[in-house]
């Protein structure tokens, strides 16, 4: 491909960035401004224009997703197949360099990748050898804090123990670390930190991988940490030609350690940088990108963009506010069905985003009452359910025996008559001979001394015969006839299937397990566990089927849908309450924002409510719309008022403005596929607020969802009656008279 193919149809700023020279180049890249189209034709530029060899260069994505399509794409724009090219996540290529350097940091080659739950274990086991309750001590609070130490690239030794706290963390930390070197495993952290140590503490190395990656490209800058950002640093010396790309208004995973300041340490490190904005999106009309603008320009201390499209004219932006998380369930539900009736939008073409994981508990009910289908991204993930987990650990306990977390899980998986007071008798032996639980079981089948006999002994030898028996043939047999074995020897098939449709769907996953395993061919049993374990839930997620998606904000990072709800928009939920106190935090809830807008391709609704009964039961909390509503620009919207964020203001009615929605949802949903019939639109409120009340206590009404009822209490609040009411089926209910949708039954 000639150089005008290679920049046909792209903007100034995006050939500028692609055809920069090779220096130090950063490019901000807005939402939807191309970024991928540049990374994967700075690579084509550099083999086909300016004849790079692609082993000179790495490309370093977030998930391993992108990184085959970067490949993919890259090929095809050069016509030829590209080899050498290193391309793929930072855990991917460390764990490429690791293998081939264990030496230099000792450790095993062959080592395990161990997930969360794997090191869960780990901390628990040393929680307990430190006479630590697990209970009190939480261990996820310590592998948090361990996990946080090495994206800072603190080892144990380093560890502050500056209070009874840390010096808590500390001994964990360095318990935990000595049982994972025990097992030959290292954690996901400890594939960059070891890594790291390799390139400061061996100069000859380093020097060598910085010849060889002369070109070092980064996507999603802006998420890296500091282990992250000091590997490129490394990698790429104070000559080098890291070409980043990012963007610090779209930096959301600080829980994660991601520090969007990694952008102004990048400046700082490479002055004379080549600084490249682009600015124009092709994704979202002007409306919403005016919208995300008005939000962002709030967070101090950042680059300033001015986003631009040319899609001029849009949607207005839609806000609605809804008396409760029921009603703005059954509001979402019946917008999107009605659009799809229309055919005006497919179920996949809408999203509904959220900022915690618990709002999608009533979204999901009332999507299943209305019929409606929808995915929920973040659910159990494939490699995640434990029919699978169970499988991958007796794979992983062939190929590494020091694996004693493994083999723990299989040890009496399907029940083999080994519980829990043998398997803490074999642990006790196994210490006591300084060997590890596999070195323990081959101990017993050569006929050493033990404290087994009987059926005990029997079922642990057996075991240790099969896992001999594999362990002899992984490196001749195809991992898909090895799988097959296991499942043979142990009737694994007969242990998870018990005829429920639970138990067929268990059967179903190991099946499609088998299939991707026979699909591996005669790839090596240690790389197919390798690239399991590097796997992300975005890389597992099927994408095909019309259905609406349900997701958090956090995991909507990166994708884009024609329609998109972002709901909860509430103080104490976006932002969350954890960021009211903290500049920080509640910075990065602005970035989580903008984030959320700028998916949206044509259409965006915004939601909140005046109690949201999900906080606590009962009548729910009185709620507050969230300050980023106020951010944006009237004239981009319409629907209802945003409210001011005050006590008594967050509770007024809707006004007539409200009528601007063409035409008004009816919140009812019929289980059948036919439109619900819209509900009479309530008369616009007079601007002379009435205190004459509609209801009185004990009279028996009807709400279109909640069935039928009986008013305990009413009262006004800024013009408008609340009323608490007992439902027959929902118990005790506090709604405001002009939006619930109630008819009187005792004047019918």
């Amino acid at each position: 491909m000639d150089q005008i193919d290679l920049l046909q149809g792209l903007n100034e700023q995006q050939i500028a960035a692609i055809t920069a020279p090779p220096t130090a180049t950063l490019v901000i890249a807005g939402p939807g401004s191309g970024k991928t189209a540049v990374l994967t034709r700075r690579v084509a530029y550099l083999v086909g224009q300016l004849g790079v060899p692609p082993y000179q260069i790495m490309a370093v994505t977030f998930t391993n997703k992108a990184a085959r399509e970067m490949q993919e794409r890259i090929q095809r724009l050069l016509g030829q197949q590209i080899n050498g090219l290193t391309i793929g996540t930072f855990h991917a290529i460390c764990a490429r360099i690791l293998r081939r350097e264990a030496a230099h940091v000792g450790i095993s080659p062959s080592f395990t990748i161990y997930d969360t739950e794997d090191q869960l274990s780990l901390v628990r086991m040393a929680l307990a050898e430190l006479g630590l309750d697990e209970e009190r001590s939480a261990p996820r609070r310590f592998l948090s804090a361990i996990s946080n130490a090495k994206n800072e690239l603190i080892t144990p030794e380093a560890y502050p123990r500056g209070n009874f706290n840390d010096r808590q963390v500390a001994q964990v930390y360095e318990r935990y670390q000595a049982l994972l070197s025990a097992a030959k495993a290292l954690d996901f952290d400890d594939l960059l930190l070891y890594c790291v140590a390799l390139f400061r503490d061996h100069a000859a190395i380093r020097r060598d991988y910085q010849a060889r990656y002369a070109h070092i490209l980064v996507d999603e800058f802006q998420d890296t940490n500091t282990a992250q950002y000091e590997l490129v640093r490394l990698l790429a010396g104070a000559q080098g030609n890291p070409f980043c790309v990012g963007d610090p208004d779209q930096s959301i995973y600080r829980f994660r350690g991601a520090d969007y300041r990694n952008l102004a340490r990048f400046r700082s490190d490479y002055p004379h940088a080549k600084l490249i904005l682009l600015e124009q999106n092709y994704r979202s009309h002007q409306i919403i990108l005016d919208a995300a603008m008005a939000i962002i320009d709030k967070n101090p201390d950042r680059v300033r963009k001015r986003l631009y499209s040319t899609r001029r004219d849009g949607a207005k932006i839609v806000l609605k506010q809804l008396s409760d998380d029921d009603d703005e369930a059954q509001y979402v539900v019946w917008t999107i069905r009605e659009a799809v009736q229309q055919r005006r939008y497919a179920y996949r073409d809408c999203a509904v985003m959220f900022r915690t994981n618990a709002q999608s508990r009533v979204l999901e009910e009332t999507f299943v009452r209305a019929g409606v289908p929808y995915k929920l991204i973040g659910g159990a993930p494939f490699y995640s359910r434990r029919e699978i987990k169970d499988l991958l650990a007796y794979l992983r306990a062939i190929q590494n025996p020091s694996d004693d977390v493994s083999l723990r899980r299989i040890i009496n998986t399907p029940p083999r008559g080994i519980g829990k007071t043998t398997l803490a008798k074999l642990e006790e032996w196994a210490l006591a001979r300084n060997q590890s639980l596999s070195d323990a079981l081959g101990a017993l089948r050569s006929g050493q001394p033990s404290p087994f006999s009987g059926k005990a002994l029997g079922a642990l030898e057996s075991l240790a015969a099969m896992l001999d028996v594999w362990r002899n043939l992984r490196d001749s047999m195809p991992i898909g006839v090895l799988l097959g074995d296991v499942l043979d020897q142990t009737d694994y098939l007969k242990y998870i299937n018990d005829g429920t449709p639970e138990g067929r769907e268990r059967l179903e996953n190991v099946q499609e397990l088998l299939r991707v395993a026979e699909a591996q061919g005669d790839k090596p049993l240690a790389l197919y566990l390798e690239e399991i374990a590097l796997l992300s839930d975005v890389d597992t997620q099927d994408d095909s089927g019309d259905h609406v998606v349900l997701l958090t904000l956090h995991a909507a990072k990166g994708l884009e849908f024609p329609v998109v709800f972002i709901v909860g928009l509430e103080e104490g939920l976006l932002p969350h309450a954890q960021s009211l106190e903290d500049e920080e935090q509640l910075a990065e809830e602005r970035r989580l924002m903008y984030v959320g807008l700028t998916r949206a391709k044509d259409q965006l609704y915004l939601t909140w409510t005046l109690r949201r009964v999900g906080y606590g039961g009962g009548l729910g909390e009185r709620t507050l719309a969230s300050r980023f509503l106020e951010d944006i620009p009237p004239e981009l919207t319409v629907g209802s008022p945003v409210p001011k964020r005050s006590a008594s203001a967050a509770f007024t009615a809707r006004s007539s403005d409200d009528r601007a929605l063409p035409p008004r949802p009816a919140w009812r949903l019929p289980t059948t596929s036919q439109p619900a019939a819209p509900r009479p639109e309530l008369p616009p409120r007079s601007a002379n607020i009435s205190t004459s009340s509609l209801y009185r206590s004990g009279q028996r009404v009807y709400h279109d969802r909640l069935g039928p009822g009986v008013i305990i209490a009413s009262r006004f609040v800024d013009g408008d009656e609340e009323l608490d009411i007992r439902f027959e089926k929902h118990g005790l209910k506090r709604l405001f008279a002009s939006i619930a949708p109630l008819r009187m039954l005792d004047d019918e």
